[in-house]
């Protein structure tokens, strides 16, 4: 490899387009300087038309510049793949066919060089192409080899993010034939007053007919439909409300982008605030307290009560505790496991009562699975908890039933 072709590998590490350019744009920054052309693109055919997907034209932006889209008939591309016009044309006036295209004299093209970009499957994405206002008598076949060798590595590129934009569509189309559908269903978990062993509420739980509810959350949330899918499962879950006697509340789980949305102030217009609970997730970035207070303010002032979810669990919960203010804190089930024996686990979930107790909220216990962590969490001045050991997630029809002969008089306090 001369040294020439060596820098022209070596301008992908960086070039003239700079460290933010995709290696396709550095490519053709790198092959239109080293040929001298004046323009450069990759094309991609749709239908009859060939769209510029990626150009390199500094001061010519006015002739090609990224979406421009041109008939094939008026390009050399399907001449090219055809073999009617060579790859490398030196001078396109001595090309008969290439000097007849009224596309050769609109621009005008003095020169041209062009191969095709192909994917995985081996069908026709595009062209690489370079292209000069003037001829050029001096380009070599070993000119347009390493063009070939660029448009390999463009296609390389280009196969993974037409693979990504594959996945990104199935996936959109997955989570909204769930959405449309309905293809999930809403649990009820009971949240109990440990002192009278009676529910005072139902956390709502998402449920799907295959895979984890956090996975179908997360990839919703990748492919831009985290907030829709969210706002469905709330409006499910908030629909068996009057299902439930007036005394028992309801907790959905709700992400920050889905609150700044303004979706839940519609969902949640009609109902009584009093008898909701809004829990933000630990896990969930904030990149704006403000704007999530703002946004919470209505909510707030309806009734509806705020509670920080997974509370103990890492970080962020004590970001969102001291950000929101919470009615509700819920203690993460890492710190109610096995709290009857473990000191560590003791002394946290302590002091954050006392800061509770200190700062108005109150605290569920989540995750509590047997008589001895319920013993010692209410020994510590815990009033509310869930878990296994007081009532699985459960249909509805079994959860209303949970009240058919029990007269309850508790709230969200």
């Amino acid at each position: 490899m001369s040294r020439t072709e060596v820098a022209l590998f070596d301008s992908l590490a960086g070039g003239e387009r700079g460290e933010d350019a995709s290696v396709v744009q550095r490519a053709l920054a790198a092959m239109r300087a080293h040929l001298g052309m004046d323009i450069a693109y990759i094309s991609q055919f749709v239908g009859d038309e060939m769209i510029l997907r990626e150009v390199d034209a500094p001061g010519q932006e006015a002739l090609a510049k990224v979406g421009d889209a041109h008939s094939l008939n008026d390009t050399y591309c399907r001449d090219i793949l055809a073999g009617r016009l060579p790859g490398l044309m030196r001078n396109t006036a001595a090309e008969p066919l290439a000097a007849s295209m009224p596309i050769t004299g609109a621009i005008p093209i003095g020169r041209h060089m062009s191969v095709p970009v192909r994917l995985a499957d081996g069908s026709e994405y595009g062209m690489f192409c370079c292209l000069g206002f003037a001829p050029d008598e001096t380009l070599h076949e070993r000119d347009l080899g390493m063009m070939r060798a660029f448009a390999e590595l463009a296609s390389f590129e280009i196969n993974r993010e037409v693979e990504a934009k594959r996945v990104m569509t199935e996936a959109r189309s997955r989570i909204n034939a769930v959405m449309g559908d309905q293809l999930f269903s809403i649990a009820y978990q009971p949240i109990v007053d440990i002192a009278s062993g009676h529910p005072i509420g139902m956390e709502c739980l998402s449920r799907f007919q295959s895979g984890a509810p956090d996975g179908w959350f997360a990839e919703a949330a990748d492919v831009g439909l985290g907030v829709a899918l969210e706002l469905a499962a709330i409006d499910k879950a908030l629909s068996a409300l009057p299902h439930f006697p007036e005394s028992i509340y309801l907790a959905v789980n709700a992400s920050p982008d889905t609150i700044l949305s303004g979706g839940l102030a519609t969902l949640m217009r009609d109902l009584p605030g009093y008898r909701l609970v809004l829990e933000i997730t630990e896990h969930a970035t904030v990149a704006d307290y403000d704007a999530l207070r703002a946004a919470l303010k209505p909510l707030r002032e309806r009734g509806v009560s705020v509670a920080i979810d997974d509370a103990g669990a890492g970080y962020s919960s004590l970001r969102h505790i001291l950000a929101l203010e919470p009615d509700l804190i819920k203690l993460d089930m890492s710190l109610t496991r096995n709290i009857c024996i473990d000191p560590a686990r003791k002394a946290l979930a302590a002091a954050l009562i006392s800061f509770a107790r200190e700062t108005g909220s109150r605290i569920i216990a989540e995750g509590v699975e047997t008589a001895a962590e319920l013993a010692t969490l209410q020994a510590l001045g815990v009033e509310k908890a869930q878990g296994y050991f007081l009532g699985r997630p459960m249909a509805l029809d079994a959860a209303v039933r949970l009240f058919a002969t029990r007269n309850t008089a508790a709230n969200v306090a």
